[in-house]
């Protein structure tokens, strides 16, 4: 009995290396057998991954279309910046990672730089491909080690539980879940109000499906909500969801966003995009640092000395995607953490994100029923995005003062003035005063003086003080 037990995973294993043998080629490039998977096996990954992690190609557009431009072009652009960066992943670094336009960065790209700065939509682009120009840079060299190390944790978990509060307030109020009230400022929308219950009910669905890890959570909530709306009146006496005109349709090219950057903007406003491109730099490249160790942690890929394999072809890949994202139409592109997912379904190579990229060219198929998603099916699942970026809560003493008072001022003043370099202004400033008062202005470290100065010559700038 004993020895039928010993001989099952060797013949599995001898199982698994013959499927993979078959593979031929695909099993050499990939290193199938050596990571112990096989073609089915990375296929069900990329399947599950682009479950996971499809509602991008709702919200991005949803979020981004409010910047003035066209919602059914970034559908377009959305799917195809995550075709271009997950075959580049799969190809360049052979890892399980999944690429496609952040959440957060959109957030910001919209109601901050274009509807509260008035920068056009354009040279907000602009901005973003110089962001990944920078990001590539600092990838190929030591300059990204350096940076990784200089940013202090209080500031990173500050940034983005301030981004994760203003994505859940965004989301909320432009479902009517949150409303203008005179008297509080906001208030909650009316429940004899049929969107708001939509809403409310996509509140209490999303977060179970979630907690109940139903493959898929977020797009499937999406899904529900947007059928729920067809049967849903709306305040203009239309239906909530407005009924696709065909389900089918050729994929169209993004016309009028592709090579739509105003270079020159971004060159003669730079003083005042400088927040903002310190901003995209650190989400960008902290958001593929904690994607890249989550994932080849849980696909137990890392070396014996704890190093990460092709972590350099990882940051290459996502600054190069960062480019592109912004000539085709869309925001920074990023490392999806929900690559998880796959590697939880056996995904350990490249190809799991060549399937990805499969899935995503499919769907390009499907851009007329992403168009008519309405606000009240995509807020759950934003609430759910921002919830989890605040979950580096987790990791912050909230008895220091140095800590807890920038992160705090960081997320309450991004909320409560519905501008995020209010609050990341505040936070530096705060961390330095604080570091200093407590004796410990040697350990501040010369990025973070360098940021405080940025933001009070931003403050002199946009205030015209002098």
């Amino acid at each position: 009995m004993q020895d039928m037990t010993k001989a099952q995973p060797a013949a599995s294993a001898a199982t698994a290396a013959d499927a993979a043998t078959q593979g031929g080629g695909l099993d050499r490039f990939f290193k199938l057998t050596d990571r112990g998977t096989t073609i089915g096996r990375e296929l069900m990954a990329g399947a599950t991954t682009f479950a996971a992690m499809a509602y991008i190609i709702a919200v991005n557009p949803a979020i981004m279309s409010n910047a003035g431009m066209d919602r059914a072009d970034l559908v377009s652009a959305t799917a195809l910046a995550a075709i271009f960066g997950s075959v580049l992943m799969g190809l360049s670094a052979n890892l399980p990672l999944a690429v496609a336009p952040a959440m957060g960065s959109n957030v910001i790209f919209t109601y901050v730089i274009v509807k509260q700065m008035g920068m056009p939509w354009q040279g907000a682009l602009a901005m973003v491909a110089f962001t990944g120009v920078l990001f590539l840079i600092l990838s190929l060299t030591k300059l990204r080690e350096r940076a990784a190390k200089d940013v202090p944790e209080t500031l990173k978990i500050g940034i983005q539980a301030a981004v994760g509060t203003l994505i859940v307030f965004i989301a909320l109020r432009g479902a009517g879940f949150i409303v203008a009230n005179p008297s509080t400022y906001v208030s909650m929308g009316s429940l004899r109000n049929p969107p708001v219950i939509l809403t409310l009910a996509g509140l209490l669905l999303t977060p179970v499906l979630v907690a109940r890890r139903v493959p898929g959570a977020l797009i499937i909530s999406i899904a529900v909500l947007t059928l729920i709306g067809l049967f849903v009146p709306g305040a203009n006496g239309k239906m909530v969801t407005s009924m696709p005109q065909t389900l089918l349709s050729w994929p169209r090219w993004p016309t009028s966003t592709f090579m739509a950057l105003d270079v020159g903007y971004l060159f003669s406003h730079f003083l005042i995009a400088l927040p903002l491109l310190f901003y995209f730099l650190c989400a960008e490249f902290f958001s593929t640092l904690g994607t890249l160790i989550g994932v080849t942690g849980a696909a137990n890929l890392r070396r014996p000395d704890g190093s990460i394999p092709n972590a350099t072809a990882v940051f290459a890949t996502d600054a190069t995607a960062s480019i592109a994202g912004p000539l085709l139409g869309t925001s920074v592109v990023t490392a999806y953490i929900e690559s998880i997912t796959g590697v939880q379904a056996g995904g350990r190579t490249g190809l799991t994100s060549l399937t990805v990229a499969a899935f995503f060219c499919l769907a390009l198929f499907f851009w007329p029923v992403f168009v008519i998603i309405p606000p009240q099916a995509t807020a759950p699942a934003l609430v759910m995005v921002g919830v989890l970026m605040m979950q580096g809560f987790a990791r912050v003493d909230m008895t220091d003062l140095a800590t807890a008072v920038p992160i705090v001022l960081m997320l309450l003043v991004t909320v409560l003035t519905n501008n995020l370099i209010n609050g990341m202004a505040l936070g530096t400033l705060s961390y330095i005063a604080l570091e200093l008062a407590f004796g410990r202005g040697g350990k501040i470290p010369g990025m973070v003086w360098g940021l405080g100065v940025v933001f009070i010559a931003y403050a002199v700038v946009t205030a015209q003080i002098f």
